[in-house]
């Protein structure tokens, strides 16, 4: 009678918690809209919803139709993609490290993208889907060194993020380098790209980082179980027939894949992939949705951001200047809060 009793007390607790993690879901769809409507309305000249739509869907190339379908659109779609990326990436290195400071801007390997496109620019004289595919290839290829470098073993999570934090400062010093030997022009690009922004934003950006955003994003929601199997442990999850070294090696192809590809397309935004897993966890509780919580946040970090940038200050802000504001706060409350618990980075 007991065990009857407890398993109805816990059946009721998963359905309350699966409808409170449903309804947190469907309250940050209605957010993200309701900021994609204020980012296509309001800007250096205001539209209402009615004209958004009708120039939207007209042949018009000039005046307003050319600000709402080739300015504002395209920062829209590639703002949305791109937090969704660095959402989902910066929950999935969290969870397989273990650790909140192991987001993919912390340990290096935005860095390694950025580093390579300030090359692509400033040495090679090269941009667009070109210096997008280097990018990548440079993000992927600094992941596999600081995993080689990190070795084996019980503290393999913490020795990535510290010789994650090293090759970011060797590689933002090389950035730094550039910028000093590339031309005025150049520089001037490079620094734009480099603060994370929408400002380059085009159509012919999107059908990339869509198809890299879909693709990684459907895999890794394919492995979310067996990912939040293993957060219990390497011992608990073998015992349930989790792949492990496979799944580790999807999740972290896919997820260095949306964040180098949304590195590639608007710069290294700050912070998005730092914030955006924690928010989930306490949003949903660890929940089973949590991941695509967390791509979700990022979408509404990069909006709200760009909305604050653009129109709340007299000068006008890249996103990725807001977002690094909102991140560095939470990054010193951290790492005070892992001082006080005696806690291992």
């Amino acid at each position: 009678m007991n065990a009857n009793i407890l398993e109805k007390n816990l059946r009721n607790i998963y359905t309350r918690q699966k409808r409170q993690n449903m309804l947190c879901v469907l309250a940050l769809i209605f957010i993200i809209v309701f900021l994609a409507c204020l980012m296509m309305t309001i800007g250096n000249t205001n539209y209402s919803l009615s004209e958004v739509f009708g120039y939207l869907f007209s042949d018009e190339t000039k005046g307003a139709a050319y600000t709402i379908k080739s300015l504002r659109l395209p920062k829209l779609i590639v703002g949305g993609l791109a937090g969704f990326s660095f959402g989902i990436a910066g929950f999935v290195f969290q969870s397989l490290l273990r650790n909140p400071l192991a987001s993919p801007d912390i340990i290096g390997i935005t860095a390694g993208s950025s580093a390579a496109a300030v090359f692509c620019i400033l040495i090679l004289g090269i941009s667009g889907i070109a210096a997008s595919i280097f990018s990548i290839i440079a993000g992927l290829l600094v992941t596999v060194m600081i995993f080689l470098l990190s070795g084996r073993g019980k503290s393999f999570g913490s020795r990535m993020i510290l010789i994650g934090i090293g090759m970011q400062a060797v590689l933002n010093a090389l950035i730094s380098w550039m910028l000093l030997v590339g031309s005025e022009y150049d520089v001037a690009t490079a620094l734009r790209w480099l603060r994370g922004s929408l400002n380059s934003a085009q159509m012919s950006d999107v059908p990339a980082i869509a198809i890299m955003t879909v693709l990684g994003s459907a895999l890794l929601l394919f492995c979310n179980r067996y990912l939040r199997m293993m957060q219990l442990g390497d011992e608990y999850a073998t015992t349930l027939g989790v792949p492990l070294s496979a799944v580790r090696i999807c999740c972290m192809v896919c997820a260095l894949i949306l964040s180098a590809g949304a590195t590639a397309v608007t710069g290294p935004i700050a912070s998005v992939a730092f914030l955006s897993g924690p928010i989930a966890g306490k949003i949903t509780r660890n929940g089973s949705n949590a991941m695509a919580v967390s791509g979700l946040i990022g979408t509404l970090l990069v909006y709200a951001a760009e909305l604050i940038g653009k129109n709340l200050f007299e000068a006008k802000y890249p996103v990725g200047v807001v977002t690094g504001l909102l991140g560095a706060p939470y990054l010193l409350m951290l790492l005070l809060n892992l001082n006080k618990k005696g806690d291992k980075i």
